[in-house]
């Protein structure tokens, strides 16, 4: 057998393991999101836009803290060469110290965050909600055996389970008139229920311990991981308290709205890609960097294929979407979500190039990406909101993710090894046709006003059927009919996905 023919059937096998996984992962994000969507539209109709304010600047702080306290050790597990058992002990005293000391200090500093983020009365849902972040150190390791073995199953009847508590405690405080302590409390209440459940599930012994040696192996591969993130959610989460300080609470109820809403596809596609992507691409740079980089060059056209029409078409309807579903008091969130759903495609794009770095090794790359991209936003953000409100925070954040961002990750995927040039024909044809379903949609909606669902209904039907047909191969749509009455109804998930 050939070094060529191994690889390939190296990359088979995990090909079917990371594609069995993703099924599982697309399900149960998709599940959690219809949840968590069917309890937004109850609590947008129970509490106000400034409840929407309060709570979104604790889950900025949250998002923050969620991706430094475990000082990047999930993906370390997932990523470690060795056996799971030796570097366990060490790895959930690493997390859970952390876990311990990072709350503390932002407890401590939760006042001071609450009021230059406009929201001086936010300090008690703070300090509730970020508890989440001492019950993920304590899990941490758990889940990322999970992720490891590639037991997406196993990962998503725990998180279901937890949602499940989280909207029943947050429907219930809301109607209390708990305000924005029924999101904080529906969310503890979740994270501990879920927690557990994975701690069950992953059938690693609750062992402590701690090993110079494999300590420093972690925090190696790690700390700059966790640096990284830490400030990617910085990149993503600024914004919330910049907006509330400059726009008032109401506007920033809105734009915490269209933020969320943008986040759609990212929170079902992109969850679930991220749950298997970094194994996946750990697994192929064990073998040869080639693999890694012939896996970057077919899952990044796929992805884009995917996610391409999605945003356009989210972005069109935009304004009908918010009125439809959330009210007429909702509209001005509409503009602003039709910009930010751009940001959504280039965090997508970059996201799934960055499982790959990360699944290399190269976590000072990541580091270098985000500190480039924050430095340019935070001054950019500032000044566009200040000159045209949440609107202009969400052509800030856009922009820099297009202008900053994609550079970066394209310059880092190139000093790893992963050419560039091989991906370029495979996107022209999907990129080209989201922009005429898009247009086509848009003249639609335009002219089957004023009812929102009917634009919708009409726009989004018409910019599909203009996509498809120029995107999926024409032999695929003619066996669709038959592959779905064999699979009983359910379109079928191509394993390499």
């Amino acid at each position: 057998m050939t070094n060529t023919e191994e690889i390939q059937l190296i990359q088979t096998e995990i090909g079917d393991k990371a594609g069995r996984g993703l099924k599982w992962s697309l399900v149960g994000t998709l599940g959690a999101k219809v949840g968590s969507f069917a309890m937004g539209l109850v609590l947008a109709r129970l509490l106000e836009p400034s409840d929407y304010g309060t709570f979104g600047i604790a889950t900025a702080a949250l998002a923050v803290l969620m991706h430094i306290n475990d000082v990047g050790l999930i993906a370390a597990v997932v990523q470690w060469r060795g056996k799971l058992e030796d570097m366990a002990p060490t790895a959930a005293t690493l997390a859970a110290v952390f876990g311990v000391v990072v709350y503390g200090i932002f407890y401590v500093t939760a006042p001071a965050y609450s009021a230059f983020s406009g929201e001086a009365d936010a300090v008690g849902v703070v300090r509730l909600l970020t508890v989440v972040i001492v019950i993920d150190g304590l899990t941490a390791v758990r889940s990322a055996a999970l992720m490891r073995e590639f037991r997406q199953d196993k990962m998503i009847i725990a998180n279901t389970v937890g949602l499940g508590f989280q909207i029943v405690v947050s429907i219930w405080l809301a109607i209390a008139g708990a305000h924005a302590y029924a999101f904080a409390w529906g969310q503890v209440a979740g994270a501990v229920v879920g927690g557990l459940l994975t701690t069950i599930f992953a059938k690693v012994p609750l062992r402590f311990g701690y090993n110079r040696e494999i300590a420093k192996k972690l925090l190696k591969y790690g700390f700059p991981l966790a640096v990284s993130l830490g400030i990617e959610a910085i990149v993503m989460n600024v914004q919330l308290a910049i907006v509330g300080r400059i726009s008032g609470q109401e506007q920033l109820g809105f734009y915490v709205l269209a933020f969320n809403m943008s986040m759609w596809a990212q929170t079902i596609l992109g969850t679930a890609i991220r749950y298997v992507s970094v194994a996946g691409f750990s697994r192929l740079s064990e073998t040869d960097d080639r693999a890694l980089a012939q896996g970057v060059h077919k899952y990044i056209p796929m992805l884009v294929s995917v996610v391409a029409p999605i945003i356009a078409l989210m972005s069109v309807l935009a304004t009908p979407l918010v009125t439809l579903l959330y009210g007429g008091k909702w509209s001005p969130a509409g503009p602003a979500l039709m910009l930010l759903v751009g940001l959504t495609f280039v965090r997508m794009v970059t996201g799934l190039a960055m499982d790959a770095l990360m699944g290399a090794g190269a976590t000072r790359s990541t580091l270098w990406i985000y500190l480039g991209w924050s430095i340019a936003l935070v001054p950019a953000l500032w000044i566009a909101t200040e000159s045209l409100g949440i609107n202009g925070a969400a052509i800030a954040q856009t922009g820099i993710g297009l202008l900053v961002g994609v550079p970066l990750t394209a310059i880092a995927l190139q000093r790893a090894k992963v050419a560039l040039r091989p991906m370029g024909p495979p996107l022209v044809r999907p990129l080209l046709s989201t922009v005429l379903a898009a247009a086509v949609a848009a003249v639609v909606a335009h002219f089957t006003g004023p009812y929102p669902v009917v634009q919708l209904l009409a726009g989004g039907t018409v910019g599909l059927l203009v996509y498809v047909p120029l995107v999926v191969p024409r032999d695929q749509l003619r066996r669709l009919p038959s592959t779905l009455l064999r699979r009983g109804g359910s379109a079928p998930i191509p394993e390499e996905a």
